[in-house]
């Protein structure tokens, strides 16, 4: 049988990559595994991944998954490679710490745009104050195909075997959010990377586009920018936790607060700035079921023993999954390292 396989990467554009794809065709006997597609060459002059001297970038298969707009289709995503084999510069999936124990949950929002101005605003100025919009139903909050591109990215993401676990109409007019949730902080990633890759590709369709940045109107208006807030736990969080756990989590995020911004999304001090249900970008805060903390605590982990998972509502919705999910593991495994040589000054 011949699959079409949409070859899925992650380019050279700093300080955040866009996503790529090619078609390759290929004939097989069985329904194939990842292990069994084909490596694959791309220009890397074109991608900001090589120089036009020495252009060739390879594509790795690392996640497959079905592509329900496509017969016969499958969706392919792929790790860059050097030609030697070694993974590019730019592929950020291939250095972070991995965890099947971890699972992460992506509160993705973006904006959708037509000729240059969201959904649904006026040709000049702006339409009424923020207030209906999240959540709302009706023409005068949501507009009409807003809605219909939202309802097939659903269908269109649970045909990919993607875990979308919801979506709703944003705090501002013309914003959306899709929720995933993934086990293991390369998958996760892969699925969230798909699932902007299926919005974007639907799009085309509707001569409307996605844009991802974290504060498109500006931060002189009083109008949200987008998160990709970002839910994680452990095996350990969610089987053994206990306040003095949290208070050390807590306390280690508080100590790399710079390096979980840097990998947090460009420009986000545009967005982090205390106000519109964020924290300030210079400091470190948590609280229960606080919207305006670095980390929103639920409810439900305080009532549980300080087990479950929490929430780094710092991330912005231009970031990169990959970076986050592996930062957030670096800082948890950074407890139990500190333990560890405790133990061992102890002894």
């Amino acid at each position: 049988m011949k699959l079409k396989l949409e070859y899925i990467w992650l380019d050279g554009y700093e300080p955040v990559p866009n996503l790529r794809s090619k078609t390759k065709i290929v004939d097989f006997e069985a329904e194939p595994t990842v292990d069994q597609l084909p490596l694959w060459n791309f220009d890397g002059s074109s991608t900001r991944q090589a120089d036009g001297s020495s252009s060739d970038c390879f594509l790795k298969p690392v996640a497959l998954f079905p592509d329900p707009a496509r017969d016969d289709g499958r969706l392919v995503m792929c790790e860059v490679l050097l030609p030697d084999g070694t993974p590019h510069p730019s592929n950020s999936r291939s250095t972070i710490p991995d965890d099947p124990g971890a699972w992460f949950g992506f509160e993705q929002e973006y904006f959708l745009y037509k000729d240059g101005s969201p959904l649904g605003f006026p040709k000049e100025g702006f339409p009424a104050p923020q207030g209906e919009y999240y959540t709302g139903v009706g023409f005068k909050n949501v507009g009409d195909v807003a809605r219909q591109i939202v309802d097939e990215h659903i269908d269109l993401c649970i045909g990919a075997g993607i875990a979308i676990e919801g979506v709703n109409a944003e705090v501002a007019k013309g914003q959306w959010e899709f929720q995933i949730f993934g086990k293991g902080a390369r998958r996760a990633a892969d699925e969230l990377w798909i699932a902007r890759y299926l919005m974007l590709r639907l799009c085309e369709r509707y001569g409307v586009d996605v844009n991802f940045h974290p504060k498109p109107l500006g931060v002189e208006v009083d109008w949200n920018g987008s998160g990709l807030h970002t839910n994680f736990s452990t095996g350990h969080m969610r089987e053994s936790g206990g306040e003095e756990y949290f208070a050390a989590l807590m306390s280690a995020f508080s100590d790399a607060r710079a390096e979980h911004i840097a990998c947090y999304g460009p420009e986000n001090d545009l967005r982090l700035t205390g106000l519109h249900e964020t924290a300030a970008i210079d400091e470190f805060t948590y609280g229960v079921a606080d919207r305006g903390a670095s980390i929103r605590i639920p409810h439900s982990f305080v009532a549980n023993g300080h087990r479950g998972y929490l929430e780094d509502r710092r991330p912005n919705s231009l970031a990169d999954p990959y970076r986050i999910t592996g930062r957030i593991l670096q800082t948890i495994e950074s407890i139990a390292a500190h333990a560890l040589i405790e133990d061992a000054f102890a002894a």
